[in-house]
């Protein structure tokens, strides 16, 4: 990519679009092309193909997506497949028929079965059932892959496609009944140290396995990936460790200071039991993370910690 060329980043107001906006102004690319959903309604074909158009960006970041935790995915499903098929549909097609020079897609580590051999490898794709709470979504995701590959195949189009893992940071959600995992957690354990409360509730037992990215290193992943990788399979983007949702609320208690206990609520889905993604290929050449954990989650609380996010 040249420092003049158009790039547009769809979603650039959720974490992962903010993240990669941050980094390209940071390394001072110029031309990006934002628009909000009330601007653009990414779901409307005529609408897209307009923008595509008029517009015609030589690169295309596919950050846009309807998301939330196992709650959100597990009540609304129609919402979530219609969505996601519908944005990714259309900028892929428009991506295409105007020309632009490269587009890479996102999706989510979710599209891998749920029993998938761990750590799960790019070719553990369609080996499997779904997870059931987030399957709309992930079957949303697998559509998108496919739109990639396939109209690479068939038109030679530069597309590709990168799975990260859990993502935090920036720009997250902290509503308690769409967010992911780690920033609910976030804000209970916030909420219970500012209310004096003797308990935390964490859904489930505690003991599935999940791996955790900050959103900042995906951001370089997809900016080195946009620059280095042009193969038709997807690329896992993960941190490349796991830790258990137990350990991962205690190390949020510990940050946020609170002194009170955990409950776990077993009557809650723990859904997959463990999540880990091989990241070997973009590690072979040449990305890997910088933020720890405990460092990330530190730099996300101290920043909201203070704002309006309740």
């Amino acid at each position: 990519m040249n420092k003049e060329d158009k790039i547009y980043i769809a979603g650039h107001r959720g974490m992962v679009g903010s993240a990669i906006v941050r980094l390209l102004e940071k390394q001072g690319y110029t031309n990006i092309l934002t628009k909000t959903s009330k601007e653009l309604d990414l779901r409307n074909q005529a609408q897209v193909a307009s923008f595509f158009e008029v517009e015609k960006p030589d690169y295309v970041f596919l950050a846009a997506a309807k998301v939330g935790g196992i709650h959100a995915n597990n009540t609304y499903r129609a919402e979530f497949l219609y969505d996601n098929l519908m944005i990714e549909s259309n900028i892929i097609h428009q991506a295409y028929v105007n020309e632009s020079k490269k587009l890479l897609f996102l999706g989510s580590s979710c599209i891998y079965p749920k029993m998938a051999a761990q750590p799960i490898h790019e070719d553990s794709l369609l080996t499997g059932p779904l997870e059931y709470t987030n399957e709309p979504y992930a079957i949303a995701k697998i559509a998108g892959i496919k739109l990639c590959e396939t109209y690479r195949d068939q038109y030679g189009v530069d597309f590709i496609s990168a799975m990260p893992t859990n993502l935090y940071g920036p720009n997250d959600n902290y509503d308690l009944n769409n967010s992911h995992v780690l920033p609910a957690l976030l804000r209970k354990f916030h909420t219970a140290k500012v209310n004096n409360s003797a308990t935390v509730e964490v859904w489930g037992s505690g003991s599935p396995l999940r791996e955790f990215l900050h959103v900042d290193d995906l951001a370089e992943a997809c900016f080195f990936l946009m620059e280095n990788y042009n193969d038709g399979q997807t690329m896992n983007v993960g941190y490349g460790e796991d830790i258990t949702i137990k350990d991962l609320a205690l190390t949020i208690k510990e940050i946020v200071g609170f002194e009170g206990e955990l409950v776990f609520d077993s009557t809650k889905p723990d859904g997959t039991p463990r999540k880990l993604m091989s990241s070997e290929r973009i590690h072979s050449l040449g990305w890997s993370p910088k933020i720890d954990l405990k460092t990330g989650i530190s730099s996300v609380y101290a920043a909201v910690e203070k704002s309006d996010w309740l």
